[in-house]
């Protein structure tokens, strides 16, 4: 089912949290901690979005295993971004393995990724998707889950909705469709960050006005903080805030259950 980190905060090299931690996201790849379910190797395919100086986002992504791959240590190591998202990739049976299927996404600023799966792909989402431009669904970057999650996604964000709403209303309206399905979101514009707890592990650091949100903890260090099941989290100016999702597709703003501020 995936594995993915965010990261938000000072500059630093992507190579740090992906190889050089003791759990980094190499290591989750092939021995995750906490997959609940659904798989236990992430070999198919992997990914690395960050910004650059001029603040374009700027991704790479191969289908092969993160492990496989000799460039992507050297270039990890060789980029310092004030954010970026890398993801290591489980396919669904019955989807493709290729590129285009890996995450992150990339639209304008955005970089998005998924962690999961939407049960009963594709029947169950036919409704969700029918609210598409055609052209949409025949751009996809592949016919899976997560490409038609980012195409929803996308379009919320391109009407101008707020990313925590558009986010959270996404998940709320794929579980009415295909309840039970494992919805960890990620998306980031550069300035602030968003991801969800769905059905499917999640944890958030604050450290020295940083933040990593990711799938596991890459280390033993105590500020990991697990992000409670069934909600968001919102990352800006080195704080993060969490927000439970409303099923009623409702966002209740002023019914945080927990704020912190990085440290």
């Amino acid at each position: 089912m995936c594995r993915h980190l965010g990261y938000l905060g000072s500059p630093r090299a992507p190579a740090e949290l992906i190889f050089g931690a003791p759990h980094s996201l190499l290591r989750q790849s092939y021995a995750p901690a906490d997959m609940r379910g659904g798989g236990t190797v992430n070999a198919d395919g992997f990914g690395l979005g960050w910004y650059d100086e001029t603040g374009e986002p700027v991704r790479y992504r191969r289908p092969t295993p993160m492990w496989a791959d000799e460039t992507l240590p050297p270039l990890a190591a060789s980029v310092k971004s004030g954010a970026f998202i890398a993801a290591a990739r489980n396919g669904t049976p019955g989807m493709p393995v290729s590129e285009g299927a890996c995450a992150p996404f990339v639209d304008g600023h955005w970089l998005f990724s998924h962690n999961g799966v939407v049960l009963g792909w594709p029947e169950s989402v036919v409704a969700l998707a029918g609210k598409l431009p055609v052209t949409e669904l025949l751009t996809l970057e592949a016919p899976t889950d997560s490409a038609l999650l980012w195409a929803l996604l996308r379009d919320r964000l391109r009407a101008g909705e707020d990313p925590l709403a558009a986010v959270t209303d996404l998940v709320a309206a794929v579980e009415r469709a295909a309840p039970g399905s494992r919805l960890n979101l990620l998306l980031t514009d550069g300035e602030v960050m968003i991801a969800t707890a769905w059905t499917h592990s999640l944890s958030v650091l604050a450290v020295d006005g940083s933040v990593v949100i990711a799938s596991e903890p890459y280390d033993s260090e105590p500020g990991w903080v697990p992000v409670p099941e069934r909600h968001a989290v919102r990352v800006e100016h080195g704080q993060y805030e969490f927000f439970e999702i409303q099923q009623s597709l409702e966002i209740q703003y002023g019914n945080e259950d927990r704020s912190a501020t990085a440290s």
